[in-house]
C-alpha cells in the first residue's frame, strides 16, 4: 500500500515537473487553447477514469457479498440435509446426530454470526462442534445397507458443509484492496475539486452542481463500503438461511 501511494505521488510530481518545464521553456502563445477548454477536457477524463474505478469496485464488492450469501445458504442447506438423513439411522444414532447438528446451528446463528457482525472472525469452537457432528455419524459394523448408505451420504454433506464454512470465513476476511480504497477516496476528492475550476456565473447553479456530484460520489462510496463488509452493517448477510430450515435456532 505504501509503495503504491509513493509510486502514484512520484508519477504525479513528475508530471507536475513536466508542466513547469513546459511553461518555463515553451511559454504559452496566442495559438494555445483557452484555459477553460483544457480544464474541461481534463475534468472529463478524470470523471471517466473515476467512473471506471467506481464500477470496478462496485462489481467486486457485490460479487463478494453474493459469495457470502451463497456460502451461507449452502451451509444451512447441508446442515438441514444431515438433520433429515438422520431419519434413516437407528433411533440412538439419529438422536445423537440431530443433537450435534442442532448445537452447531445454534452456535452459528447465536454466537458466530453476531460476532462477525461486530467484525470478529469465527472462533474455533464452531469447528469443534462440526467435528462432533462428524463423530456422531457412526453406525455399527452390522448396520443395514440403507443405514450404511445414509452414513455415506451424511459424510458427503459434511464435506459440503465444511467447504461452505471455510468459504464463509474467507468471505469475512476478504475485502476491497487498499489500493482501490486509495483510488476511490483520492479520485473522488479530485473529481469534486475540478468542479471549482469552471467560472459559472450563477452561484446557485454552481452550488447545486457541486452538491449533487458530491452527494452521488459519497453515496456510491458508502454503498461500496457497506457491501465490502458482507456480515456487518444494514446490508449484512444474516442468519435467515438457517432460520428457514431451523426455526427458532
Amino acid at each position: 500500500m505504501t509503495e503504491t501511494i509513493g509510486l502514484v505521488l512520484g508519477v504525479s510530481l513528475l508530471a507536475a515537473a513536466g508542466v513547469l518545464l513546459h511553461h518555463r521553456y515553451w511559454p504559452r502563445d496566442d495559438d494555445c487553447e483557452p484555459r477553460e477548454d483544457v480544464a474541461e477536457y481534463i475534468a472529463m477524463m478524470v470523471g471517466v477514469l473515476y467512473a471506471l474505478l467506481l464500477g470496478l469496485s462496485l462489481v467486486s464488492v457485490w460479487e463478494s457479498r453474493s459469495s457470502a450469501e451463497e456460502h451461507m445458504q449452502i451451509e444451512a442447506g447441508a446442515a438441514h440435509e444431515i438433520y433429515q438423513l438422520a431419519d434413516s439411522l437407528p433411533a440412538a444414532e439419529a438422536v445423537r446426530l440431530r443433537d450435534s447438528v442442532t448445537r452447531y446451528v445454534r452456535h452459528t446463528t447465536r454466537v458466530e454470526l453476531p460476532a462477525q457482525a461486530e467484525g470478529h472472525p469465527p472462533a474455533q469452537e464452531g469447528w469443534h462442534l462440526l467435528r462432533n457432528v462428524r463423530s456422531a455419524n457412526q453406525v455399527s459394523s452390522d448396520a443395514k445397507p440403507i443405514e450404511q448408505a445414509t452414513a455415506q451420504e451424511v459424510l458427503a454433506q459434511l464435506l459440503v458443509l465444511d467447504d461452505a464454512r471455510r468459504g464463509r470465513e474467507a468471505d469475512a476476511r476478504d475485502g476491497l484492496s487498499p489500493v482501490l480504497w486509495f483510488g476511490l477516496l483520492s479520485g473522488g476528492l479530485l473529481t469534486i475539486a475540478f468542479m471549482f475550476m469552471f467560472g459559472i456565473q450563477r452561484s446557485a447553479t454552481h452550488v447545486v452542481m457541486v452538491m449533487g456530484l458530491t452527494g452521488l460520489i459519497t453515496l456510491t462510496v458508502l454503498l461500496i463500503y457497506q457491501l465490502d463488509q458482507p456480515f456487518e452493517g444494514p446490508m449484512a448477510v444474516d442468519s435467515s438461511a438457517f432460520g428457514r430450515y431451523f426455526p427458532g435456532a
